[in-house]
């Protein structure tokens, strides 16, 4: 039956990820896979961070914010676009809608502040050891880790506020498996190019502001590891640092191909590729890279590992 007898003009249809191919079921079982795995590794390492005091440090609890945030970012997408596949239902609420955008501009815009901070709790570690303590109290990581969730919830109200604020008419059909502000904005009768190029340029400073912080401050680290007399010591400190430079590669990468694009050069197969990117596979492999490649961690996983089999 036509899906349109079943709408009502205050609805958006989902186009989704799939284009109902022979493959779609085994393609849609890697997605739920994926999904699954990124959700018992963040919930996990959430676990494993509050029951050993070892990992009651800035660095882990900055760490838990960046779970909280991915699993924030999977609850936004993955159980809509699993019950429209399942269902065969494509439709979403403007609220519905609404929310999808609000939940994933926050999450992408704090992630993006939140980076940049423990990239600066990694500096103060590494170049001023004594002072760390006093600089990085729980204090001061409550409050940067406050201010880097306020700047997403910031930056989702004013995408949200003007994103639905354009008349939208025709066709509500969004090429996309959740609303992805490009998606939605495409679908509006109204111009849009002028809040199109202002997105960009909040993108482009929003993460290249971050990004700044971040290569500064491992600028400073190589240069006091180099200078360090001990090898024992600058092993440490690189292995202190590598998890977070690779939760950074994989989110900055991902993020400058997704956002910093012009609308012109945006295609759906595109978008839809880059969005998997970063609200599945990134929040799949976050918390195996800071589990697997730091000692700690998995020496408290081994720790509940025991007491569970007693």
């Amino acid at each position: 039956m036509d899906i349109w007898n079943h709408t009502s003009l205050s609805d958006f249809i989902l186009l989704g990820l799939f284009s109902y191919s022979p493959y779609d079921f085994f393609l849609f079982s890697l997605v739920l896979l994926a999904s699954a795995t990124a959700l018992a590794g963040n919930i996990l390492f959430l676990l494993l961070t509050q029951a050993d005091r070892r990992l009651h440090t800035p660095m882990y609890f900055f760490l838990s914010q960046v779970s909280i945030m991915d699993l924030t970012i999977m609850g936004a997408v993955v159980p809509k676009m699993a019950a429209n596949f399942l269902s065969g239902s494509k439709i979403i609420s403007w609220g519905g809608c609404a929310t999808q955008v609000f939940l994933v501009v926050m999450v992408g815009g704090a992630e993006c502040f939140l980076l940049a901070v423990m990239a600066y709790d990694r500096y103060v570690a590494v170049c001023h050891p004594l002072r760390y303590p006093v600089l990085m109290n729980w204090k001061a990581c409550c409050l940067m880790s406050l201010a880097s969730w306020m700047g997403g919830v910031a930056d989702s109200v004013i995408d949200v506020g003007m994103v639905f604020s354009f008349p939208y008419c025709g066709s509500l059909q969004v090429d996309h498996f959740f609303c992805e502000v490009p998606a939605v904005l495409h679908l509006s009768c109204a111009d849009t190019s002028l809040f199109e190029d202002l997105i960009y340029a909040c993108c482009v400073i929003m993460l290249l502001l971050p990004l700044g912080v971040v290569v500064a401050s491992y600028a400073r680290i190589l240069m006091a590891v180099i200078s360090m007399t001990s090898t024992e010591g600058k092993q440490k400190a690189l292995s202190t640092c590598s998890s977070h430079l690779a939760v950074v590669g994989l989110y900055y990468g991902g993020a400058i191909f997704s956002y910093m694009q012009r609308a012109s050069t945006r295609t759906p197969v595109g978008d839809r590729a880059t969005s998997i990117f970063y609200t599945i596979l990134t929040p799949m492999l976050n918390p195996l890279i800071y589990s697997l490649r730091n000692k700690q961690v998995m020496r408290a996983f081994k720790k509940m590992w025991k007491m569970q089999g007693r």
